[in-house]
Protein backbone atom coordinates (compact mmCIF):
# COMPACT_ATOMS: atom_id res chain seq x y z
CA UNK A 1 0.00 0.00 0.00
CA UNK A 2 1.80 3.08 -1.31
CA UNK A 3 0.39 6.28 0.21
CA UNK A 4 1.35 9.76 -0.96
CA UNK A 5 0.91 12.75 1.35
CA UNK A 6 0.84 15.85 -0.84
CA UNK A 7 1.73 18.88 1.25
CA UNK A 8 3.63 16.62 3.65
CA UNK A 9 5.62 19.47 5.23
CA UNK A 10 2.60 21.69 6.00
CA UNK A 11 0.60 21.74 9.24
CA UNK A 12 -2.12 19.38 8.03
CA UNK A 13 0.39 17.19 6.18
CA UNK A 14 2.36 16.69 9.38
CA UNK A 15 -0.80 15.70 11.24
CA UNK A 16 -1.77 13.36 8.38
CA UNK A 17 1.52 11.49 8.82
CA UNK A 18 0.97 11.36 12.57
CA UNK A 19 -2.61 10.09 12.24
CA UNK A 20 -1.62 7.43 9.67
CA UNK A 21 0.94 6.11 12.16
CA UNK A 22 -1.33 6.33 15.22
CA UNK A 23 -4.17 4.49 13.50
CA UNK A 24 -1.85 1.82 12.08
CA UNK A 25 -2.95 2.50 8.52
CA UNK A 26 -1.39 -0.23 6.33
CA UNK A 27 1.30 1.93 4.70
CA UNK A 28 4.10 -0.11 3.17
CA UNK A 29 5.67 2.86 1.39
CA UNK A 30 5.10 6.52 2.30
CA UNK A 31 5.61 9.06 -0.47
CA UNK A 32 5.95 12.56 1.04
CA UNK A 33 5.30 15.24 -1.58
CA UNK A 34 5.85 19.00 -1.32
CA UNK A 35 6.80 22.04 -3.36
CA UNK A 36 10.06 22.14 -5.33
CA UNK A 37 11.85 24.03 -2.53
CA UNK A 38 11.23 21.12 -0.14
CA UNK A 39 12.23 18.31 -2.53
CA UNK A 40 15.09 16.28 -1.06
CA UNK A 41 14.33 17.25 2.53
CA UNK A 42 13.48 14.41 4.90
CA UNK A 43 10.33 13.87 6.94
CA UNK A 44 9.71 11.29 9.65
CA UNK A 45 7.05 8.58 9.56
CA UNK A 46 6.77 5.65 11.96
CA UNK A 47 10.36 6.09 13.13
CA UNK A 48 11.82 6.16 9.59
CA UNK A 49 13.03 9.04 7.44
CA UNK A 50 11.57 9.56 3.96
CA UNK A 51 12.81 11.93 1.26
CA UNK A 52 10.34 14.50 -0.08
CA UNK A 53 9.67 14.08 -3.80
CA UNK A 54 8.10 16.27 -6.46
CA UNK A 55 4.50 15.97 -7.63
CA UNK A 56 5.67 14.69 -11.01
CA UNK A 57 7.76 11.92 -9.44
CA UNK A 58 4.94 11.00 -7.05
CA UNK A 59 2.48 10.48 -9.93
CA UNK A 60 4.95 8.16 -11.69
CA UNK A 61 5.26 6.10 -8.46
CA UNK A 62 1.52 5.25 -8.73
CA UNK A 63 0.44 5.26 -5.10
CA UNK A 64 -2.89 3.58 -4.36
CA UNK A 65 -3.98 6.57 -2.23
CA UNK A 66 -2.89 10.22 -2.20
CA UNK A 67 -3.89 12.46 0.70
CA UNK A 68 -3.80 16.05 -0.56
CA UNK A 69 -3.37 19.12 1.63
CA UNK A 70 -1.57 21.53 -0.62
CA UNK A 71 -4.18 24.15 -1.55
CA UNK A 72 -6.86 24.38 -4.20
CA UNK A 73 -4.68 25.34 -7.16
CA UNK A 74 -2.37 22.36 -6.64
CA UNK A 75 -5.37 20.05 -6.26
CA UNK A 76 -7.05 21.29 -9.42
CA UNK A 77 -3.89 20.76 -11.46
CA UNK A 78 -2.55 17.54 -9.95
CA UNK A 79 -5.46 15.52 -8.51
CA UNK A 80 -6.68 14.60 -12.04
CA UNK A 81 -3.13 13.50 -12.97
CA UNK A 82 -2.94 11.18 -9.97
CA UNK A 83 -6.46 9.90 -10.69
CA UNK A 84 -5.51 9.20 -14.32
CA UNK A 85 -2.59 7.09 -13.04
CA UNK A 86 -5.06 4.99 -10.99
CA UNK A 87 -4.54 6.72 -7.62
CA UNK A 88 -7.51 7.54 -5.39
CA UNK A 89 -7.13 11.13 -4.23
CA UNK A 90 -8.61 12.38 -0.94
CA UNK A 91 -8.40 16.15 -1.19
CA UNK A 92 -8.47 18.52 1.77
CA UNK A 93 -8.85 21.75 -0.25
CA UNK A 94 -12.09 23.38 -1.40
CA UNK A 95 -11.27 22.63 -5.07
CA UNK A 96 -13.65 19.69 -5.58
CA UNK A 97 -16.16 19.98 -2.71
CA UNK A 98 -19.04 21.45 -4.64
CA UNK A 99 -18.30 19.62 -7.91
CA UNK A 100 -21.52 17.65 -8.59
CA UNK A 101 -19.45 14.69 -9.85
CA UNK A 102 -17.34 14.43 -6.67
CA UNK A 103 -18.38 13.00 -3.30
CA UNK A 104 -17.99 15.18 -0.20
CA UNK A 105 -17.48 12.76 2.65
CA UNK A 106 -17.69 12.59 6.43
CA UNK A 107 -17.28 8.81 6.89
CA UNK A 108 -19.75 8.47 9.79
CA UNK A 109 -22.44 10.10 7.63
CA UNK A 110 -22.03 9.19 3.97
CA UNK A 111 -19.00 6.94 3.30
CA UNK A 112 -21.46 4.28 2.08
CA UNK A 113 -21.90 6.37 -1.10
CA UNK A 114 -18.29 5.74 -2.19
CA UNK A 115 -17.47 3.39 -5.07
CA UNK A 116 -14.34 2.24 -6.92
CA UNK A 117 -15.08 4.87 -9.56
CA UNK A 118 -14.57 7.74 -7.10
CA UNK A 119 -10.95 8.62 -7.86
CA UNK A 120 -11.14 12.17 -6.42
CA UNK A 121 -12.93 12.42 -3.06
CA UNK A 122 -13.39 15.75 -1.30
CA UNK A 123 -12.69 16.22 2.41
CA UNK A 124 -15.09 18.88 3.77
CA UNK A 125 -14.24 22.17 5.43
CA UNK A 126 -13.05 21.76 9.04
CA UNK A 127 -15.84 23.80 10.64
CA UNK A 128 -18.45 21.97 8.55
CA UNK A 129 -17.20 18.49 9.53
CA UNK A 130 -17.59 18.98 13.27
CA UNK A 131 -21.01 20.61 12.90
CA UNK A 132 -22.59 18.02 10.58
CA UNK A 133 -21.35 15.13 12.71
CA UNK A 134 -23.50 16.50 15.53
CA UNK A 135 -26.39 17.59 13.29
CA UNK A 136 -26.84 14.31 11.44
CA UNK A 137 -28.36 12.10 14.17
CA UNK A 138 -30.65 14.94 15.23
CA UNK A 139 -31.79 15.57 11.65
CA UNK A 140 -32.72 11.90 11.25
CA UNK A 141 -34.85 12.04 14.38
CA UNK A 142 -36.39 15.54 14.40
CA UNK A 143 -35.85 16.95 10.86
CA UNK A 144 -33.77 20.13 10.81
CA UNK A 145 -35.36 23.22 9.23
CA UNK A 146 -32.72 25.85 9.93
CA UNK A 147 -29.26 26.21 11.46
CA UNK A 148 -27.69 29.45 12.72
CA UNK A 149 -23.99 29.00 13.49
CA UNK A 150 -21.28 31.33 14.79
CA UNK A 151 -17.74 29.98 14.81
CA UNK A 152 -14.70 30.78 16.94
CA UNK A 153 -11.85 29.40 14.87
CA UNK A 154 -8.24 28.62 15.76
CA UNK A 155 -5.31 30.29 14.01
CA UNK A 156 -4.09 26.80 13.06
CA UNK A 157 -6.83 26.85 10.39
CA UNK A 158 -4.80 29.52 8.58
CA UNK A 159 -1.46 27.77 8.91
CA UNK A 160 2.03 28.13 10.37
CA UNK A 161 2.34 31.81 9.44
CA UNK A 162 -0.73 32.63 11.56
CA UNK A 163 0.50 30.59 14.52
CA UNK A 164 3.80 32.48 14.28
CA UNK A 165 1.96 35.82 14.12
CA UNK A 166 0.05 35.00 17.32
CA UNK A 167 3.22 33.87 19.11
CA UNK A 168 5.12 36.98 17.99
CA UNK A 169 2.34 39.31 19.14
CA UNK A 170 2.08 37.48 22.46
CA UNK A 171 5.81 38.11 23.01
CA UNK A 172 5.68 41.69 21.68
CA UNK A 173 7.81 40.85 18.61
CA UNK A 174 7.25 42.54 15.24
CA UNK A 175 6.96 39.91 12.52
CA UNK A 176 5.26 38.75 9.35
CA UNK A 177 1.47 39.13 9.40
CA UNK A 178 -0.88 36.35 8.25
CA UNK A 179 -3.88 38.61 8.93
CA UNK A 180 -4.63 42.25 8.13
CA UNK A 181 -4.95 42.94 11.86
CA UNK A 182 -3.39 41.74 15.13
CA UNK A 183 -4.89 38.44 16.33
CA UNK A 184 -3.57 38.49 19.90
CA UNK A 185 -6.31 39.86 22.21
CA UNK A 186 -8.57 40.23 19.16
CA UNK A 187 -11.37 38.53 17.21
CA UNK A 188 -11.43 38.93 13.42
CA UNK A 189 -14.89 38.39 11.80
CA UNK A 190 -13.33 37.54 8.44
CA UNK A 191 -12.21 34.06 7.29
CA UNK A 192 -11.39 33.58 3.59
CA UNK A 193 -12.48 36.07 0.92
CA UNK A 194 -15.71 38.05 0.87
CA UNK A 195 -18.32 37.02 -1.71
CA UNK A 196 -20.78 39.35 -3.47
CA UNK A 197 -23.52 38.64 -0.93
CA UNK A 198 -21.43 40.05 1.95
CA UNK A 199 -20.65 36.62 3.41
CA UNK A 200 -17.16 35.15 3.44
CA UNK A 201 -16.30 32.05 1.44
CA UNK A 202 -15.87 30.18 4.76
CA UNK A 203 -19.43 31.08 5.77
CA UNK A 204 -20.83 29.97 2.43
CA UNK A 205 -18.81 26.73 2.60
CA UNK A 206 -20.68 25.84 5.79
CA UNK A 207 -24.01 26.59 4.11
CA UNK A 208 -23.36 24.71 0.86
CA UNK A 209 -21.36 21.77 2.23
CA UNK A 210 -23.86 20.95 4.99
CA UNK A 211 -26.63 20.44 2.42
CA UNK A 212 -24.43 18.25 0.22
CA UNK A 213 -23.02 16.02 3.00
CA UNK A 214 -26.41 15.50 4.62
CA UNK A 215 -28.10 15.06 1.23
CA UNK A 216 -30.86 17.57 1.96
CA UNK A 217 -31.13 20.90 0.16
CA UNK A 218 -34.08 21.93 2.34
CA UNK A 219 -31.84 22.57 5.39
CA UNK A 220 -31.30 26.32 5.73
CA UNK A 221 -27.92 27.34 7.12
CA UNK A 222 -26.59 30.80 7.92
CA UNK A 223 -23.11 31.32 9.35
CA UNK A 224 -20.79 33.93 10.83
CA UNK A 225 -17.17 32.76 11.05
CA UNK A 226 -14.65 34.43 13.35
CA UNK A 227 -10.92 33.93 13.86
CA UNK A 228 -9.82 34.03 17.52
CA UNK A 229 -6.39 33.70 19.22
CA UNK A 230 -6.58 29.99 20.10
CA UNK A 231 -4.54 27.07 18.76
CA UNK A 232 -6.36 23.95 20.03
CA UNK A 233 -9.35 23.78 17.73
CA UNK A 234 -12.51 25.38 16.39
CA UNK A 235 -15.57 26.14 18.52
CA UNK A 236 -19.13 26.72 17.30
CA UNK A 237 -22.31 28.07 18.84
CA UNK A 238 -25.10 26.32 16.92
CA UNK A 239 -28.82 27.10 17.03
CA UNK A 240 -30.99 24.43 15.38
CA UNK A 241 -34.69 24.72 14.54
CA UNK A 242 -36.47 21.39 14.00
CA UNK A 243 -39.79 20.48 12.39
CA UNK A 244 -40.58 18.33 15.44
CA UNK A 245 -40.23 18.82 19.16
CA UNK A 246 -37.48 17.03 21.08
CA UNK A 247 -36.61 15.77 24.51
CA UNK A 248 -33.26 17.01 25.90
CA UNK A 249 -32.45 13.66 27.51
CA UNK A 250 -33.01 11.93 24.19
CA UNK A 251 -30.90 14.55 22.36
CA UNK A 252 -28.00 13.83 24.73
CA UNK A 253 -28.48 10.09 24.26
CA UNK A 254 -28.56 10.33 20.45
CA UNK A 255 -25.38 12.39 20.44
CA UNK A 256 -23.54 10.20 22.96
CA UNK A 257 -24.37 7.09 20.89
CA UNK A 258 -22.99 8.66 17.69
CA UNK A 259 -19.50 7.35 16.79
CA UNK A 260 -16.94 10.15 16.97
CA UNK A 261 -18.89 12.34 19.39
CA UNK A 262 -18.19 12.87 23.09
CA UNK A 263 -20.88 14.69 25.07
CA UNK A 264 -19.48 17.01 27.74
CA UNK A 265 -22.57 18.62 29.23
CA UNK A 266 -22.85 19.07 32.98
CA UNK A 267 -23.29 22.61 34.25
CA UNK A 268 -23.15 21.42 37.88
CA UNK A 269 -19.52 20.38 37.41
CA UNK A 270 -18.72 23.11 34.83
CA UNK A 271 -18.20 20.42 32.20
CA UNK A 272 -18.33 21.71 28.64
CA UNK A 273 -16.12 21.48 25.52
CA UNK A 274 -13.12 23.81 25.15
CA UNK A 275 -10.47 23.95 22.40
CA UNK A 276 -7.65 23.76 24.94
CA UNK A 277 -8.78 20.24 25.84
CA UNK A 278 -9.85 19.14 22.34
CA UNK A 279 -6.36 19.63 20.92
CA UNK A 280 -4.76 16.38 19.77
CA UNK A 281 -8.01 14.43 20.02
CA UNK A 282 -10.09 12.95 17.19
CA UNK A 283 -13.58 13.26 18.70
CA UNK A 284 -16.06 16.08 18.25
CA UNK A 285 -17.10 17.41 21.65
CA UNK A 286 -20.66 18.65 22.25
CA UNK A 287 -22.02 20.51 25.28
CA UNK A 288 -24.13 23.42 26.55
CA UNK A 289 -27.13 21.49 25.17
CA UNK A 290 -30.25 23.48 25.99
CA UNK A 291 -33.61 24.50 24.65
CA UNK A 292 -33.93 27.86 22.88
CA UNK A 293 -36.68 29.42 24.95
CA UNK A 294 -37.37 32.18 22.42
CA UNK A 295 -39.16 29.89 19.94
CA UNK A 296 -40.51 26.32 19.72
CA UNK A 297 -38.62 23.19 18.57
CA UNK A 298 -35.24 24.92 18.75
CA UNK A 299 -32.00 23.77 20.36
CA UNK A 300 -28.69 25.42 21.28
CA UNK A 301 -25.40 23.49 21.34
CA UNK A 302 -21.68 24.23 21.66
CA UNK A 303 -19.44 22.10 19.41
CA UNK A 304 -15.62 21.90 19.61
CA UNK A 305 -13.06 19.84 17.67
CA UNK A 306 -9.38 19.87 16.77
CA UNK A 307 -9.54 21.36 13.27
CA UNK A 308 -6.25 19.77 12.17
CA UNK A 309 -7.44 16.29 13.18
CA UNK A 310 -11.15 15.47 12.73
CA UNK A 311 -11.47 18.77 10.85
CA UNK A 312 -8.85 17.70 8.30
CA UNK A 313 -6.27 14.88 8.69
CA UNK A 314 -8.26 12.33 10.68
CA UNK A 315 -11.34 12.65 8.47
CA UNK A 316 -9.16 12.10 5.38
CA UNK A 317 -7.49 9.04 6.90
CA UNK A 318 -10.90 7.66 7.97
CA UNK A 319 -12.03 7.95 4.33
CA UNK A 320 -8.90 6.02 3.30
CA UNK A 321 -9.63 3.38 5.96
CA UNK A 322 -13.15 2.93 4.59
CA UNK A 323 -11.80 2.55 1.03
CA UNK A 324 -9.31 -0.13 2.12
CA UNK A 325 -11.79 -2.00 4.33
CA UNK A 326 -14.30 -2.18 1.47
CA UNK A 327 -11.80 -3.00 -1.31
CA UNK A 328 -12.45 0.27 -3.12
CA UNK A 329 -8.76 0.96 -3.94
Amino acid sequence: MKVAVVGATGMVGEVMRKVLAERNFPVTDLIPVASEKSVGKEVEFNGKQYKVVSLEDAVSMKPQIALFSAGGDTSKEWAPKFAAAGTTVIDNSSAWRMDPDKKLVVPEINAHELTKNDKIIANPNCSTIQMVLALNPLHKKYNIKRVVVSTYQSVTGTGLKAVQQLENEYKGIQGEMAYKYPIHRNAIPHIDVFEDNGYTKEEMKMTRETKKIMGDDSIKVTATTVRIPTVGGHSEAVNIEFSNDFDLTEVRRLLSETPGITVQDNTDTFTYPMPLYAEGKDDVFVGRIRRDESQPNTLNMWIVADNLRKGAATNAVQIAEYLVANNLV
